[in-house]
């Protein structure tokens, strides 16, 4: 029964029996070819008797793993490896199909290799999450045959393999290379010169030329008769709120990965850049309510923190409640923060609706609101128009186009700062503001 349940007949069987069937309609006009049918069917049994005796008779025949990370990483090309152990003394071919995660919704997988006697072979494939969560591997099978390729003996390995797929953690280790080496420049970050210095008090040292002469300490130099200067150092441990808006607005989709992944992989990465530059990183979300907070802090488990509780976003997509956020902020943030607020407007009249609780937050903190470009809009836009249609459509793309432009100058009419930014480019730019906001030392 065994056997029964893991032999396959492979293709050139049938094609086989149905030349020997063939054979025998001929057979019926000429009956010369009776015999020769009949022994060329005998051969056909014969071949298939042996071939199963070879593939299921081994003590050993193949063995499988699947490898994977411990976590994927979302919106990433993650790498699956698949290792492969031929123990048959002659070679194999094997047909692998991998029961996928449904989430992937691929039905074809199949992956074709010859496989050397007594040897081990591996193979990889990429797969791409766009939504975070537990993602369920089904068998590994292995439809194995021999030299002969009439059936095929079916293998299966690493039954229901659970792999958690969390923020996007390549980016994290892409930008964290970068963010401390020579290639920032090559990828648009600036450097600024820094207007003025910070008032966070070092010591007091004796003048030397190049000094400023603004900070001199006329009352240490009156005690020591010469002249002695304040010196200041860069102000650190600032704290630097990221702010997710898990609303409808941000379940809009761009390449498959909704704007809300998006932000939280930008955030994580980030909150990387953040505590590497000594300040202090803290996240939370909302919707209808402020949920999944991170007090902004620099402990050395602050990342896993974060990391852990950006994986937990979880969202029904109601519309967003702006008065509830002002609300949790004037309570919860005390101390002057930079507030850098992932969210999206599509129209100028959907920005007044909330600009009166963005203007509040900009009272008592340094806001920095991000949103989104509609790439679709732009492809349209450059797109050449030459029907009515076309030219109609081309015409309200420019209009939402626009708009986005004024909602920038509508921001900056009240002090807040914005970033207008691509899906895809999302991560970068906001590293930039970061870095223009800490450089120019305006927090």
């Amino acid at each position: 029964m065994k056997l029964l349940k893991n032999l396959y007949l492979n293709n050139l069987f049938f094609y086989l029996l149905l030349g020997n069937i063939v054979l025998f309609v001929v057979a019926f006009f000429f009956p010369r070819l009776y015999k020769i049918s009949w022994i060329a069917f005998l051969i056909l049994m014969l071949f298939l008797a042996i071939d199963i005796m070879i593939l299921f008779f081994a003590k050993k025949g193949i063995e499988a793993t699947r490898i994977t990370a411990e976590k994927l990483s979302n919106g990433d090309e993650n790498p699956v490896n698949v290792s492969i152990k031929n123990y048959y003394t002659f070679p194999v071919v094997a047909k692998i199909i991998d029961e996928i995660p449904f989430q992937f919704q691929v039905r074809n997988f199949c992956i074709i290799r010859k496989i050397k006697a007594s040897s081990q072979d591996e193979i990889s494939y990429y797969l791409r999450p766009t939504e975070r969560g537990e993602y369920y591997f089904g068998n590994l099978n292995l439809y194995i045959s021999s030299p002969l390729l009439l059936i095929s003996r079916r293998f299966s390995f690493d039954k229901n393999q659970m792999v958690p797929v969390y923020p996007s953690y390549i980016q994290l280790r892409k930008y964290n290379l970068m963010a401390f080496s020579n290639q920032l420049f090559q990828y648009g970050f600036k450097k600024i010169r820094r207007i003025g210095h910070t008032m966070e008090f070092e010591q007091i040292k004796e003048y030397v030329a190049g000094d400023d002469i603004r900070t001199l300490n006329w009352k240490a130099t009156a005690k020591r008769n010469s002249l002695m200067v304040n010196q200041f150092q860069d102000e650190k441990s600032q704290s630097v709120y990221m702010v997710i808006d898990k609303g409808r607005l941000m379940k809009m989709p761009f390449n498959r990965l909704s704007l809300l992944d998006y932000a939280i992989n930008a955030t994580l990465v980030l909150s990387n850049v953040i505590l590497k530059k000594q300040d202090k990183a803290g996240v939370f979300s909302f919707s209808k309510k402020v949920e999944n907070r991170v007090v902004a802090e620099k402990r050395s488990s602050q990342m896993q923190l974060i990391l852990e509780n950006l994986y937990n976003i979880k969202t029904d997509f109601f519309e967003s409640d702006f008065s509830r956020l002002y609300v949790d902020i004037k309570k919860n943030l005390t101390q002057r923060s930079l507030v850098i607020l992932y969210t999206n407007f599509e129209t100028v009249d959907g920005l007044h609706r909330q600009l009166p609780y963005l203007k509040a937050i900009a009272k008592s903190h340094l806001l920095v609101v991000v949103f989104f470009n509609n790439t679709e809009l732009e492809d349209l836009i450059q797109k050449k128009a030459d029907t009515v249609q076309e030219i109609y459509d081309k015409v309200i793309a420019e209009k939402f186009a626009f708009e986005k432009r004024l909602i920038v100058n509508e921001l900056k009419k009240y002090g807040i700062y914005s970033v207008l930014t691509d899906p895809e480019n999302l991560t970068l730019d906001t590293i930039n503001k970061y870095l223009e906001i800490k450089a120019r030392g305006i927090l």
